[in-house]
């Protein structure tokens, strides 16, 4: 009996590609374009097993679903995906989790729509569990108290700002005031100033002829203009911020500070108008206030003498508030005391 030997070849072939399907084929260009930067079209035809004009289609596919995979010029020509698809390593320290749960305190971690807790949100997420756990913890466990002065503004209308600020171009902007008053107004804007939780457009009002501020929560609505503007040299925002902040309001204020210069710069918040020296030993205060019980409450605290110069209402706040304070260092006199507080 004869006894005959058969032998017999197998090969294998990836059952993905036996029956072609576009959407993998798609996203395996796309794995293909992020693995290899400046693949080229030669290469893209290889693995997905087409021709290189249908690679080239595959391309296509994925710019139309809005990916941003750029062409890539030169004698390596080939494609490469562009900024914004994949994110380098990156690599936090248990504090740095920690420092990014504390500012995403200051949010409502639970508000899907709040901008800033959902990014520190997908940050936290891809962290290691042991780092980002106590991150976690701190963000669900802290309370945070309200904070009356702080105030957000539309992140899109910020946006705008800003970048208005960077191309130096003119904006319409409409503007309501906290008592409810609307109006339009043409400005230059300089910059955009985040202070004491507040954020404010800092600009050259055409109206007025002088630089005002704004804040951008009441900002209804900007329109970027046309028309550009040199801003002026050596801007120092935040300084300029204070200044203007005290100007432009009913009451005129006018105070003589037994101080030099820089040490009232030292002890005067910025909110309460311009610093000037009259000579070295007495600085000249002056600004504005559509509140004296606020402005001479602040200047209260002011650790060197002074006297208020100009505005009555000025004056008049401030000798209220002495006698509230005298009243208020004799505990027995409860007659003077409901006296100045009946006056109110």
């Amino acid at each position: 009996m004869r006894i005959r030997t058969v032998c017999v070849r197998i090969v294998w072939q990836p059952h993905t590609m036996d029956q072609p399907n576009p959407t993998a084929r798609a996203l395996l260009c796309l794995e293909a374009i992020q693995d290899s930067p400046g693949i080229t079209a030669a290469r893209l035809a290889t693995i997905l097993g087409v021709s290189d004009r249908a690679a080239r289609r595959y391309v296509a596919v994925l710019r139309d679903a809005g990916l941003p995979v750029e062409s890539v010029r030169g004698p390596y020509r080939g494609y490469r995906v562009g900024r914004g698809m994949r994110l380098p390593p990156l690599m936090f320290t248990t504090a740095e989790a920690l420092g990014m749960a504390v500012l995403d305190g200051h949010h409502d971690v639970t508000d899907g729509k709040d901008p800033v807790g959902s990014a520190l949100g997908k940050l936290l997420r891809a962290l290691p569990a042991t780092i980002a756990g106590q991150a976690e913890a701190v963000r669900r466990t802290a309370t945070v108290a309200p904070d009356r002065a702080a105030a957000r503004p539309d992140p899109r209308t910020a946006m705008t700002l800003a970048q208005a600020c960077a191309d130096h171009k003119q904006v319409q902007l409409a503007y309501r005031s906290e008592a409810g008053s609307q109006w339009s107004m043409l400005v230059d804007p300089l910059a955009v100033v985040v202070r004491h939780g507040r954020w404010y457009l800092l600009c050259f009002s055409h109206h007025s002829q002088a630089n005002r501020t704004y804040c951008i929560d009441r900002v209804a609505a900007v329109e970027i203009l046309g028309g550009s503007f040199t801003p002026p040299a050596n801007l120092d925002p935040v300084t300029e911020l204070g200044a203007s902040m005290a100007m432009g309001w009913e009451y005129e204020v006018d105070v003589r500070i037994q101080a030099p210069l820089e040490a009232a710069r030292r002890r005067l918040p910025l909110s309460l108008g311009k610093l000037e020296a009259l000579d070295d030993r007495t600085t000249r205060l002056t600004g504005s206030t559509g509140n004296p019980s606020w402005y001479v409450e602040r200047l209260a605290a002011v650790p060197v003498p002074y006297r208020i110069i100009g505005c009555d209402e000025v004056r008049s706040a401030a000798a209220t508030l002495g006698r509230r304070m005298v009243a208020a260092s004799n505990a027995a006199d409860g007659d003077a005391i409901e006296a100045i507080y009946g006056e109110r």
